[in-house]
């Protein structure tokens, strides 16, 4: 039996791929492992969203090769984007849309065959054999792509294309199956979770209803959604988040405080459009996590509009930032406008992280003494050490020491914060 290593680079919906194809090559009797050591074949799930990420993912590539009698496949969006494949010669690739047919790639690859199967096809990929990398969590596509013309800096489009949603029936019954598995936390992952539904005559709002009718003891993660859908929904959106099945953790990324960056990037919403979902959001539900992006240093970009940036996440205060220094990506729009230098860029990266982590210790510090259940979901990153992280209804990540099994639910105290999380005991 030959073996199989896969390894990940990127979000969500990425991991989801790479758990489809490691179902599908076990079921087509191939074992697959942890080791790439072991390996008699090794998959590179890839991303493209940052430069920084395909630089690591071509260095990655350069030790690998160097592997004596390891077969190779690069997956993923790096391969379906680029637009020279020279970098990847030689290689077995297969794209985004073409992970179904994951066995056929790999085993013309065992056979010294190099397979090229970056063609864009539209599969019904939910329902078929998968492997969780962590078996409470369901991470479920919902759809792929997004409507309209890219964002002026996006290079992901090349490679998820144009909005393709799955069908509810689909996503409730692969839904229902996990929870049979006994899975605790239902991830709902796209590139846009806002627009779903809008190819099909259908919403996020009609979706998230029909999931949370169904019956169990689970948790629904909402991926991230882009503002301007949000704001559509905005009313129908909070009554659904005031359901106990609902994390109270909203991704909605912002990418830039001021107007003209906005329209520049080709974001569909302005700053005004943000703040006041996060205000809706508040008033109604008040100890909601706010998660938010923000690229810094795009082209063009001021002091003053950098400072709007700043001036908004301390204003609407989210209890997540995923702070970005820009990367012009090969094949977008904002690779062909005038720079900001980079020693610009990350100082203003560098300035926002400091101010963030100033008020996260602070949004953090509100939880001291909260008590009530968690959820644990994730083995402690310190393996010396009997950690566990386990979320709140909030989301928020609490780590607890001890003896504790994955998708168990603890009552705990809040007896300490950090910048990053909360430290809790059992009680």
């Amino acid at each position: 039996m030959k073996s199989i290593y896969i390894k990940t680079y990127g979000c969500s919906l990425n991991q989801a791929d790479s758990e489809l194809m490691a179902g599908l090559l076990k079921k087509a009797n191939y074992n697959i492992i942890a080791d790439e050591k072991k390996a008699d074949l090794i998959i590179i799930n890839t991303c493209t969203v940052k430069g920084k990420s395909e630089t690591r993912f071509y260095k990655e590539l350069s030790r690998l090769k160097k592997l004596k009698n390891k077969k190779l496949i690069v997956s993923g969006c790096i391969p379906q984007a680029e637009l020279e494949l020279k970098k990847l010669e030689g290689l077995s690739l297969i794209g985004t849309s073409q992970l179904v047919n994951i066995v056929e790639v790999a085993e013309d690859t065992l056979n010294g065959n190099t397979v090229q199967l970056l063609g864009k096809e539209r599969n019904q990929r939910l329902n078929l054999p998968k492997i969780r990398k962590n078996p409470v969590i369901e991470i479920i596509p919902i759809c792929e792509g997004c409507l309209g013309k890219p964002c002026a800096y996006c290079k992901v489009k090349q490679a998820r294309g144009d909005l393709f949603s799955y069908s509810e029936r689909a996503i409730i019954e692969q839904i229902e199956n996990a929870l049979k598995d006994g899975v605790k936390e239902i991830w709902l992952t796209a590139q846009d979770t806002g627009c779903y539904g809008l190819d099909i005559k259908s919403s996020l709002v009609n979706l998230l209803n029909s999931v949370l009718k169904i019956k169990g003891d689970f948790k629904v993660r909402l991926g991230m959604a882009n503002p301007n859908f949000v704001i559509k929904y905005l009313d129908d959106l909070i009554k659904i988040y005031k359901n106990e099945k609902m994390f109270r953790f909203l991704h909605i990324p912002v990418q830039s405080g001021n107007n003209r960056i906005l329209k520049l990037m080709e974001r569909k919403y302005t700053a005004e459009d943000y703040k006041k979902i996060v205000s809706k959001f508040r008033k109604e539900i008040p100890d909601i996590t706010i998660s938010t992006d923000i690229i810094c240093g795009f082209p063009t970009e001021t002091e003053d509009e950098f400072m709007d940036s700043l001036n908004l996440i301390m204003e609407t205060k989210p209890g997540v930032l995923n702070r970005n220094m820009f990367w012009p990506r090969p094949g977008t729009k904002a690779a062909g406008m005038k720079q900001v230098l980079s020693r610009i860029t990350r100082e203003r990266t560098r300035k926002l992280t400091l101010e963030f982590k100033k008020l996260a210790f602070e949004n953090n510090k509100k939880w001291l003494g909260w008590e009530g259940y968690v959820l644990i979901d994730e083995p402690g990153r310190d393996k010396t050490s009997k950690n566990f992280i386990a979320r709140n209804y909030a989301y928020k990540q609490v780590i607890l020491k001890g003896n504790y099994k994955l998708g168990q639910k603890i009552k705990v105290k809040i007896k300490e914060t950090t910048v990053f999380d909360l430290r809790a005991v059992c009680i």
